[in-house]
């Protein structure tokens, strides 16, 4: 379990007892579910050429000479992309996941993982906008579901919205987990009851 985030300007009273109750929500082997309220803000370059392990670094030059002989192969964007997520270069992985959209679109689990970066670069309304359009082509997919409450929750400071997606979550599998194991539902009793602890006081 990781330590709570520290303070927005702008956070709630709810919404740091809750940070301080799920700091857990960090990454996990499945890329779309690497979020979490203590993920540093990644920006393109983060990461330089010296510390990326050989082995990625050379396939990333190798996918980035096969998308400018074969500029059409979606499947080879998709790769890059990925790496890129891999290795914390998250404007990067943004430009090829979009060009891999524009070829191929409507892959809910790529448009999700394109919302995740955009989130990295601090970019949450584009993200919450990947995330719905996931949502669209795929009206039974639930990572978008899981990472747009996140995003609500600990970066947009909407403890309401960020419920709604993970009730939709939960009408789709009523046992859903965060990323810890915790019980999605466990989860929304949490946040409720301590928004009733604010309403509470006023």
């Amino acid at each position: 379990m990781t330590s709570a985030a520290p303070a927005k300007k702008g956070q709630s009273p709810i919404l740091l007892t809750v940070i301080f109750i799920c700091g857990f929500l960090t990454g996990v082997a499945f890329a779309v579910y690497k979020m979490g309220p203590t993920t540093p803000m990644q920006s393109a370059g983060n990461q330089t050429e010296q510390q990326i392990p050989k082995e990625q670094a050379e396939a990333i030059a190798l996918l980035e000479k096969e998308t400018l002989d074969h500029p059409d192969d979606y499947q080879s964007w998709i790769k890059l992309g990925h790496l890129y997520f891999d290795t914390d270069q998250a404007e990067k992985a943004i430009a090829a996941y979009n060009r891999s959209l524009a070829l191929h679109p409507g892959d809910a689990n790529l448009l999700t993982d394109l919302g995740v970066m955009y989130r990295n670069t601090g970019q949450h309304d584009k993200a919450i906008e990947s995330f719905d359009k996931a949502r669209e082509h795929d009206p039974k997919h639930e990572p978008s579901r899981l990472n747009k409450g996140i995003v609500l929750l600990f970066d947009l400071n909407d403890p309401p919205g960020a419920i709604a997606s993970w009730e939709e979550l939960l009408g789709l599998n009523p046992e859903a987990k965060m990323t810890d194991g915790t019980a999605v539902k466990e989860f929304i009793a949490e946040i409720k009851k301590e928004l009733a602890k604010q309403q509470d006081k006023k």
